[in-house]
């Protein structure tokens, strides 16, 4: 019994001590190599295993058998995978009746090259998706440990667990965008990728993240993350491949910010993208657009077409295709600073914006409304509105905002051209560039328009509705009526009219009818019409007995005094003749006809032109204009002391060139009483007598105008034809 107890505890020690053997340092064998690769075959018939010797090691507790290989390499044709290990475990009793299954299969890969590791597997299983992956992948290292599990027919499992990590990886993705050296480890399970300590370059610039997320839901990946970006001396053109015709338009230098990106997103199988959503908290540092595609010099003079932005905060946000834009910040214009807010939105082409600019230091002048805002004064100008996908731009508010003075408009509509479409409401409540008060409303009513107001300086208008260019119209589409009521109307600095009242209306973007009324200050009146007839004639006509304020504009006329004006033009086709006519005034100063009369030497005229002043009953000029060009066919005056008659043209501010006759109106008097003997006229009494006059021209630049005369004994018979007209006429 002793002897069988003693052989019991030596087998039970043997067996104990090949347990602990078996259990630290196993056995080593090639024995069972292909039972191995037959059963990691069956994962994939493709797939060969190059195994050295298996070291099998026993775990009691599990009543298992670990089997781990060193360096194996898996086989497929002629691609080969170097592996650290490959680690397995298969119950004991299996082992024992020889049923040799793998239930479960762990791999750690070395150090290998992405692109190898793409090739083998789509020799494996090949799809459109890795073929693109492969395509666009440069360089880049992977490893990887690979836990697996199968079931009793030796498909694997779906609770597979994959890690590893990538080192600098490059891609290249269809040469607009490029990926460098990207680092970053990874989780992979059930449907789902985690992403964690991401670092890389895109199109250079750096981003860092601390997790994402990539899932499979219905036949297409769900990815989220947050990504963090801290950037300097960032070359934005490195951009303009991915963002396209948005920079297309943009010269910058670097630029420098940071930003934190939450991010998340749909891939399909096709890798198509949808349903993107993008926060951003951007700080946007120092950012300076070399040249500006606005032209705002016209309202800014300082401004140039470098454009500094600094310390702007910016919160981005993209959901369901809707860009929503939102900061401010500083901006340079010129070499001054002043405050930029906005936001605007992105919606399908459609942009939605909401601007506030602050002016303090800068100057800011709108020509047309003769406005204008000294530095130092600090101004507010708001602009909200829509701009289309047709390009047609909506302002539902202009906002202007300056000590007292506002200018205010509300939905005006402009073509794609710039032109005038539509407009609701526009008020102006501001001293101009003449101090003076400019008061008024403009409102819709339905399809037609009424103008009120208490005040208004026409000065800047009236010089501009002297332009005869056709293609300055403002507007596009328009036909509508306005009624038009003001209290106080100035025609320049110093002079004004009262109770200005009437109506005028366009047709075809062109005005139609016009017709005002007003009376000046010495109760005498001023009234201006305008029709288009029938035959597409625009006639104007216009009648003041207080002509003054209105001469007084011309530069080279001073001390205007008394008389009326007439005037009356047809114009088609671009083309007006029109008629002048002033009666009964008198001139104190004109510095070109002072000059001809001292050159002539005509004593006593001169005189009168710093004295009285010269007298005319009549002036009469005949003259036709098209595109600044103006023609003077005839311009005459006559009066009791002298009497001119000249032509020419004119070139709107460039260009002066006139001619003609100034005579004494005492000679022709003196001549003309010596009339049917009309030989006496021309040649005098006795030989070497005649008519003195002078012959002139008068040529230059309207502001230098440059005079030569002659002078000469015998008039044109046009010129006495004209004098003898007149007389008759009176």
């Amino acid at each position: 019994m002793k002897r069988i107890i003693k052989i019991l505890i030596i087998l039970t020690i043997t067996v104990a001590v090949i347990v602990i053997y078996l259990s630290i340092y196993g056995i080593k064998t090639e024995k069972f190599n292909n039972e191995i690769k037959k059963n990691v075959s069956k994962t994939n018939k493709n797939i060969n295993l190059s195994l050295n010797e298996v070291n099998y090691l026993l775990n009691p507790l599990n009543f298992s058998i670990n089997i781990s290989a060193k360096n194996p390499k898996i086989l497929l044709e002629d691609k080969s995978l170097d592996l650290s290990d490959i680690t397995t475990n298969i119950s004991l009793k299996s082992f024992i009746n020889n049923q040799f299954s793998i239930d479960d299969l762990k791999i750690s890969t070395k150090e290998i090259q992405i692109k190898d590791l793409i090739s083998l597997t789509r020799k494996v299983k090949g799809s459109p998706q890795l073929f693109i992956l492969d395509s666009i992948t440069k360089a880049g290292l992977i490893s990887a440990n690979i836990n697996l599990t199968f079931d009793l027919d030796g498909e694997i499992k779906k609770d597979y667990q994959i890690n590893g990590t990538i080192k600098k990886a490059k891609f290249n993705i269809f040469d607009q965008a490029e990926i460098e050296n990207l680092n970053l480890s990874f989780d992979i399970s059930k449907n789902q990728l985690t992403l964690r300590k991401v670092e890389t370059k895109i199109n250079n610039i750096k981003l860092k993240s601390s997790l994402i997320k990539i899932e499979e839901r219905k036949n297409q990946f769900f990815i989220e993350g947050e990504m963090i970006s801290d950037q300097k001396n960032f070359d934005i053109n490195k951009l303009k491949p991915i963002l396209g015709d948005l920079l297309s338009a943009i010269e910058a230098e670097k630029i420098d910010f940071n930003s934190i990106n939450t991010f998340s997103f749909n891939v399909n199988k096709k890798l198509k993208l949808n349903d993107l959503k993008l926060e951003t908290d951007l700080n946007l540092k120092n950012f300076k657009l070399l040249k500006n595609p606005l032209n705002l010099k016209t309202f800014l003079p300082d401004y140039t077409e470098q454009v500094k932005l600094e310390d702007h905060k910016v919160k981005i946000k993209l959901t369901k295709g809707i860009l929503d834009i939102k900061g401010g910040g500083d901006i340079y214009i010129g070499d001054e600073l002043e405050q930029l807010s906005y936001s605007i939105v992105n919606d399908d082409g459609k942009i939605i914006f909401d601007t506030k600019l602050n002016i303090r230091k800068n100057p800011l002048i709108i020509n047309f409304l003769d406005y204008k805002k000294k530095k130092g004064d600090s101004s507010d100008i708001f602009l909200k509105g829509i701009y289309k996908k047709n390009k047609e731009l909506i302002f539902q508010t202009i906002s202007i905002t300056e000590k007292n003075n506002q200018i205010l408009i509300k939905d005006l509509f402009l073509s794609k051209n710039f032109k005038i479409k539509d407009l609701d409401y526009v008020k102006l409540d501001y001293k101009n560039k003449n101090n003076l008060l400019n008061k008024i409303e403009l409102k819709r009513n339905k399809s037609n328009f009424s103008i009120k107001g208490t005040s208004f300086d026409a000065t800047q208008f009236i010089n501009n509705s002297m332009d005869d260019d056709e293609s300055s119209t403002i507007f596009e589409n328009f036909n509508s009526k306005f009624d038009i009521k003001i209290d106080t109307t100035f025609i320049n600095k110093n002079d004004y009219t009262n109770n200005l009242f009437g109506n005028f209306s366009f047709k075809e973007n062109k005005l139609d009818k016009l017709n005002l009324e007003s009376t000046f200050s010495n109760n005498k009146k001023m009234n201006l019409s305008i029709q288009t007839n029938k035959q597409k004639e625009t006639i104007t006509k216009f009648f003041s007995n207080h002509p003054k304020p209105l001469i007084k504009r011309y530069d080279f006329i001073k001390g205007f005094e008394e008389g009326y004006l007439d005037f009356y033009s047809i114009k088609k086709d671009g083309v007006s003749n029109s008629v002048l006519v002033i009666d009964n005034f008198k001139v104190k100063e004109v510095p070109v006809f002072a000059k001809l009369l001292s050159l002539a030497s005509l004593q006593g005229i001169a005189d009168l032109l710093t004295g009285e002043g010269i007298r005319f009953t009549d002036f009469e000029m005949r003259y036709s204009s098209q595109k600044g060009h103006t023609k003077i066919e005839e311009m005459y005056a006559i009066g009791p002391a002298i009497s001119i008659l000249m032509d020419g043209y004119i070139e709107s501010k460039k260009l002066v060139s006139l001619r003609g006759t100034l005579v004494p109106a005492t000679t022709i008097n003196r001549s003309i009483a010596s009339i049917p003997l009309l030989g006496k006229i021309l040649i005098g009494e006795k030989t070497g007598e005649g008519v003195f006059g002078v012959s002139f021209k008068i040529k230059g630049p309207p502001k230098n105008l440059s005079t030569t005369v002659n002078p000469i004994k015998t008039l044109t018979p046009r010129f006495i034809t004209r004098t003898l007209e007149k007389i008759k006429k009176n």
